[in-house]
């Protein structure tokens, strides 16, 4: 498998990766309409717009030995005073979880986050989506701040796990 920063016309692949894993992952967690309602061509216009923000925007892929991409991961500089980088997404196409991918990815945003002088990031979970929090629990992220969203008229808990040094996720080659 390679990981590797995304290039514009990944953005396909991306917005695949996001709408598929959205439906999978939060399926009985948001109502079915909000699922329904995603679309690949709104989640390109979406990832296109995030990756000209102004907070140094990026986004990770995972190809795996096939040359298909399987999952990303995007971060994002923030105003937030004591994290100075934000894992903005993570998602893995369903067959691609529990392989060791996401870990992977979140190490390539951890390097990128060092490489620009920033030594500690946050993650937004939804408090429902237990795989998610076992996962950065698992990283040794710590529970920093909580915030409610809403997705298709229904409101969600989200937790924000954070880590102060960024370093102890980064893997060597």
């Amino acid at each position: 498998m390679q990981i590797r920063k995304a290039k514009e016309e990944d953005i396909k692949s991306i917005a695949k990766v996001y709408v598929d894993g959205w439906k999978t992952t939060y399926d009985g967690l948001v109502p079915n309409h909000y699922l329904e309602s995603l679309t690949y061509e709104e989640a390109e216009q979406n990832w296109l717009l995030f990756l000209s923000d102004t907070n140094q925007p990026f986004i990770y892929i995972a190809v795996n030995d096939k040359g298909e991409k399987i999952g990303f991961a995007a971060g994002s500089s923030t105003d937030d005073d004591k994290f100075g980088g934000e894992l903005y997404a993570l998602y893995l196409l369903p067959e691609s979880r529990g392989l060791g991918t996401g870990k992977q990815l979140i190490s390539a945003v951890a390097n990128h986050f060092q490489e620009k002088g920033i030594y500690s990031m946050m993650v937004w979970v939804m408090e429902q989506n237990k795989s998610g929090l076992g996962f950065y629990e698992w990283l040794g992220g710590k529970e920093y701040l909580r915030r409610k969203s809403e997705f298709g008229g229904m409101t969600v808990e989200d937790v924000a796990f954070c880590w102060e040094d960024v370093s102890i996720l980064c893997q060597e080659d």
